[in-house]
């Protein structure tokens, strides 16, 4: 099936406020567990970047499994940073969640290297996915380990509807829609691997994690 690419930022507030409303916790809890086993190394107190932070959720678990840890949390579209912002206002972790409005493009290196690069389910609102990989060689330096989950196209339309009624069954019919969109404009696993070595990133390993997510980490 041919990509079918979506808009690349969530800009109407009532888009944004529909998806942060929606419970990604479980999930959102798995993917920083997750960069957390897979980097042990890094310890309690690393300076992450999270590209394409959203509502904020994963950020502030960041902020709250690393009790030392300083985050980053970029994201394009105002809508979604203001959201970030009411989930991060008042919290323990507020003044080590750092909140950013900025596409990638126009992102700045940090004073000091990132130890660390996470971003979740951005890519696939990407136009072209070697946006990505660009703003992780900018940004970041040797030895950062980098941990990007995000969906994986279907082989076909049908397919998607599938895994909308298998995983998304009970969710508003907005949620729905962005869901089976999101997989129509996801890369296949192939396609991100491509992207990589195109970008000079081979280092990095990219794997089928679910029957929608692939997963890419390594340290560069």
């Amino acid at each position: 099936m041919e990509r079918i690419p979506e808009p690349e930022l969530m800009d109407d507030p009532g888009q944004a406020r529909a998806y942060a409303e929606a419970d990604f916790a479980e999930v959102n809890a798995g993917f920083v567990e997750g960069f957390q086993q897979s980097f042990p190394w890094l310890g309690g107190s690393p300076f992450v970047l999270d590209l394409g932070c959203g509502p904020g959720d994963i950020p502030l678990r960041l902020a709250r499994a690393m009790p030392g840890a300083l985050v980053q949390a970029v994201d394009g579209s105002p809508a979604m940073i203001e959201l970030a912002r009411e989930a991060v206002a008042g919290t323990e972790e507020e003044p080590r969640v750092m909140l950013v409005q900025s596409g990638l493009r126009e992102l700045e290196p940090p004073p000091m290297p990132f130890h660390a690069v996470v971003s979740n389910s951005l890519l696939h609102h990407l136009h072209h996915g070697a946006d990505l990989w660009r703003t992780i060689q900018r940004v970041a330096g040797e030895g950062t380990a980098i941990y990007v989950m995000d969906l994986q196209r279907p082989d076909s339309e049908e397919r998607a509807a599938a895994i909308v009624d298998q995983y998304a069954a009970d969710e508003p019919e907005q949620l729905r829609t962005d869901f089976y969109n999101s997989l129509l404009a996801a890369f296949t696993p192939e396609e991100v691997g491509d992207q990589l070595r195109a970008a000079g990133l081979e280092g990095l390993e990219v794997e089928t994690v679910s029957d929608r997510h692939l997963l890419v980490t390594g340290t560069l």
